[in-house]
């Protein structure tokens, strides 16, 4: 028992002991892994006398190529009257830079720099140009990484949130389809000296990301190099598809208005002699109409051409008007009629004044009566306006439809693309 307690003490004994030796190793490897770190950054910024002010273009042989990518993660207040909309994103820059190589026999995979080193490392003059207004992340630290490799390249990651411009046509809205686009220049680097490149990857986003109002298409990404007083730049754009949701919009302008529209028609089934029915109806459509109207269009910009929804809301305005200006036409008619039967209510009274052969005559056998008689029929002439009425107003509406959501579910415009 002694003998067995005594190897259990040393079996404990040697696995502390390597343990220990373990634990020893790996604090000289990470200070090991420190101090070749620090020489490496002292033998980079200050032994060789780096200049970020400098492009390593100017110490190479052709410009620096700098690849763009791209993490989307959420495109969200898409605005209709300002014509912009809002980007989250990560923009991502890689290019070679000869005088950051350095021997990778030290162990160091790759350097990872803090912010406050980053300051001493040259980077490409990347900006957005129709970007209006734009930040970089800053909570609790700055969203911004760079890591330098042995073979002298450098990967520069930042996190930005902007609001950048999107020329819209709205020519369809709200069946429409914008494209929205981003375009990236260098600011001071010509093309001799810098030139942008999308990555093999050049743009990715959540499968799932959601956007309000509208459904992602798809993406696409082209080189886009201007000219400027004859000196060449580089240009990266990417183009962003969106096509509206318009489910929205019929459950809050089109079945409404059509609601009212069908409602102006009820004065049609109205009695002829129901003036104030008659008269509240078309008044009240017709304020209703005008009201939804302005509301539908008071988030759009005011631009000079026709839009789909202009269309609509003018044309179920003009079939709202159109039976109001029907009931005064039938109240017309109905009105005449009406003195009419006044009048032939007077002369129906025998008159004594003798004709020709000393007769008294009675007004409703005398010819001049008898043509008068066959003239009134307005009131006949008005019920048949209202049952005409009654048919024609929903056909020629329905057939409005018809080509009103043909057309604009068919017809593709030519999109102009963001600048």
């Amino acid at each position: 028992m002694i003998a067995s307690g005594k190897i259990v003490k040393l079996i404990l004994l040697t696995f502390i002991t390597l343990a220990s030796s373990n634990k020893d190793n790996e604090n000289t490897s990470k200070a090991e892994y420190s101090k070749a770190r620090e020489n490496v950054l002292k033998e980079l910024f200050k032994d060789t006398g780096y200049d970020p002010t400098i492009s390593p273009s100017f110490n190479e042989d052709g410009p620096v190529v700098c690849q763009v990518q791209l993490y989307i993660m959420s495109i969200n207040s898409i605005s209709d009257s300002s014509m912009d909309y809002s980007m989250s994103m990560f923009i991502r820059q890689q290019w070679n830079d000869s005088r950051l190589m350095y021997n990778e026999s030290l162990g160091i995979t790759h350097l990872e720099l803090d912010t406050k080193v980053m300051k001493n490392v040259w980077v490409p003059d990347l900006f957005i140009n129709n970007e209006k207004k734009a930040n970089i992340h800053h909570v609790t630290v700055p969203n911004m990484l760079m890591h330098i490799y042995p073979d002298g390249k450098v990967v520069y990651s930042m996190r930005v949130t902007g609001t950048f411009t999107c020329e819209m046509n709205l020519l369809k809205y709200p069946l429409d389809t914008q494209i929205c686009s981003m375009g990236m220049e260098s600011y001071g680097y010509s093309t001799e000296n810098l030139v942008f490149e999308w990555n093999e990857n050049p743009i990715s986003y959540p499968p799932n990301m959601s956007l309000p109002q509208f459904e992602l298409d798809g993406i696409t990404t082209y080189n886009c190099d201007k000219n400027y007083v004859g000196i060449s730049y580089t240009c990266l754009k990417v183009d962003i598809t969106l096509s509206r949701n318009y489910g929205y919009h019929i459950i809050q302008i089109y079945v409404p208005s059509f609601l009212i529209v069908f409602l102006s028609w009820v004065s049609f089934w109205l009695n002829i002699d129901a003036i104030p029915a008659r008269i509240s109806l078309g008044l009240l459509t017709v304020l209703t109409m005008t009201t939804q109207s302005s509301g539908a269009r008071a988030s759009l910009p005011k631009v000079s051409y026709v839009k789909a929804i202009d269309v609509w809301m003018a044309m179920c305005l003009l079939f709202v008007f159109g039976a109001l200006v029907e009931f005064a036409y039938v109240n017309v008619l109905a009105r005449v009629e009406r003195r009419r039967q006044a009048t032939i209510s007077e002369r129906r009274k025998v008159h004594t004044d003798p004709d020709a052969n000393g007769e008294p005559v009675e007004w409703d056998k005398a010819p001049r009566y008898r043509l008068f008689l066959k003239s009134v029929t307005d009131r006949e002439k008005a019920r048949v306006v209202d049952k005409v009425s009654r048919v024609a107003f929903p056909l020629v509406f329905v057939t409005f439809n018809i080509i009103y959501w043909t057309v604009y579910i068919f017809w593709e415009p030519v999109l102009r693309e963001g600048s």
